[in-house]
């Protein structure tokens, strides 16, 4: 079924699902059998070249060929060549990154290789998660397709009830503000940089409804089946610095590296330079991972810039606790410090947003200008009034909400149920009201 899914999007691609799936569960199994330190390595070496050249080919081939004749060129040397027109398949970063999991995982003999091939193949496709994630490890989703399930009421209610949350999150927030932010974003130039502050900030509540919307709605989905998927986004708005920000901003990806890349280069563990260079490595390439386009290179090293005060000063794991975990309110350091770090996230987007550097350094030094004290050009003023008084209200709901695992997961513990329905009337209500009439894909279906 999860076949039958994706194959509805383009049936080609399967081969390439198929593809990955072989080859990691074939190499599992010879990691399996295989005590041979050197021809393990061979093996394990065979599923990243064979995973990362079907990534590298389908996502960065243009790109890499666009800049080898810009860099020839350059020097006066002149190339006719010829890109070619490649159709990215969905999901493919985020399946391949499910797959290696897997193998590096027996290669390190903390996972036993699995006997049987559909669990496997379901584990690598598995529908709710599979075109954007959460990018889960094979040594938690894997076993849970070998057990016994038996429907259970309330885990299909919590299930309902965050994919209801995560609709709400997409279509009235990130569609509502995507209207506002494309329009500002592809006419940058005709506006001043109050109403260009305006669309940063319209972007930074679109990708975040955007993509921890579609992870709300995975889980929910994998939770009706008897699934337990993690959690992708832990309210990471309210992070009192960008290290904090990384540990709740797309969860499934920043532990990935952290396991594979940023820990076998040695982490934090040795002298200060190994330390400052795994932490633009592991930033610059995260970056690359979401798109070949040198705005994301720029958009990853600028997060590296600013987590390297935090690690360099050793205080990269002073806010592990959410905020005011034990109070109603933030004491006013730490407004200063979510107000700090969202300001500095908002600016990061512009990069991440923006069509190619020329556009995102024109736009930061559009905003920055004296216009931005001016009063913002409403383009629709009672339209925007009203995102923004959604926004306000969001906010307010995972304010309230930030202890659980999504905003409004304690409402399934609240005893007055006539509250319950209307609030869950009301959400419903905003999503019938605000559904586009074309459909507006999810943000992260180009990763």
């Amino acid at each position: 079924m999860s076949y039958l899914f994706y194959g509805w999007w383009d049936a080609r691609f399967l081969g390439l699902i198929l593809f990955s799936t072989l080859v990691d569960y074939t190499i599992g199994q010879q990691l399996g059998l295989e005590n041979d330190i050197k021809k393990r390595k061979i093996y394990l070496w065979i599923s990243i070249v064979s995973n990362l050249g079907l990534l590298g080919f389908f996502k960065y081939y243009n790109f890499f060929l666009e800049n080898f004749i810009s860099a020839f060129s350059f020097f006066g040397a002149d190339f006719s060549t010829q890109s070619l027109s490649i159709i990215l398949p969905v999901g493919i970063s985020f399946y391949t990154f499910q797959t290696l999991s897997y193998t590096i995982d027996v290669y390190k003999k903390k996972l036993q290789p699995t006997n049987d091939f559909i669990a496997f193949a379901a584990f690598v496709s598995f529908f709710p998660q599979l075109v954007a994630g959460p990018i889960e490890r094979a040594t938690h989703l894997l076993p849970q397709f070998k057990i016994k399930r038996a429907f259970e009421y309330e885990k299909a209610v919590d299930g309902l009830r965050q994919i209801l949350w995560g609709l709400f999150k997409k279509v009235v927030i990130a569609d509502n503000c995507a209207e506002f932010a494309n329009l500002i974003f592809n006419n940058s130039n005709d506006y001043s940089g109050s109403t260009l502050l305006l669309g940063a900030l319209f972007f930074t509540f679109q990708i975040y409804g955007d993509f921890s919307g579609y992870s709300d709605i995975a889980i929910g989905t994998a939770r009706l089946f008897g699934f337990d998927l993690k959690q992708n986004f832990a309210f990471p708005y309210f992070s009192r610095d960008p290290a904090e920000f990384w540990r709740r901003w797309h969860i499934s990806l920043s532990t990935w590296f952290r396991d594979y890349v940023y820990i076998p280069l040695g982490g934090s563990r040795g002298g200060t330079w190994m330390r400052v260079r795994n932490t633009f490595i592991i930033f610059l390439v995260s970056g690359f991972w979401h798109g070949a386009n040198w705005t994301f290179i720029a958009w990853g090293a600028l997060n590296a810039l600013y987590f390297l005060p935090l690690l360099l000063t050793k205080n990269n794991r002073n806010n592990l606790e959410i905020v005011a975990n034990d109070s109603a309110l933030p004491s006013l350091k730490e407004v200063f410090q979510i107000l700090l770090t969202f300001n500095l996230t908002m600016l990061a987007w512009i990069f991440f947003r923006a069509e190619n550097m020329s556009h995102a350094w024109q736009y930061v030094q559009d905003l920055f200008s004296k216009s931005l004290f001016s009063i913002p050009e409403m383009l629709n003023e009672e339209a925007v009034k009203m995102t923004l008084i959604l926004l306000i209200g969001f906010l307010i709901i995972e304010w309230l909400g930030r202890r659980g695992q999504y905003a409004i997961e304690r409402l399934g513990q609240n005893r007055f149920r006539i509250f319950n329905y209307i609030f869950y009337s009301v959400l419903i209500f905003l999503i019938g009201m605000y559904a586009q009439t074309e459909e507006v894909p999810f943000i992260y279906f180009q990763f």
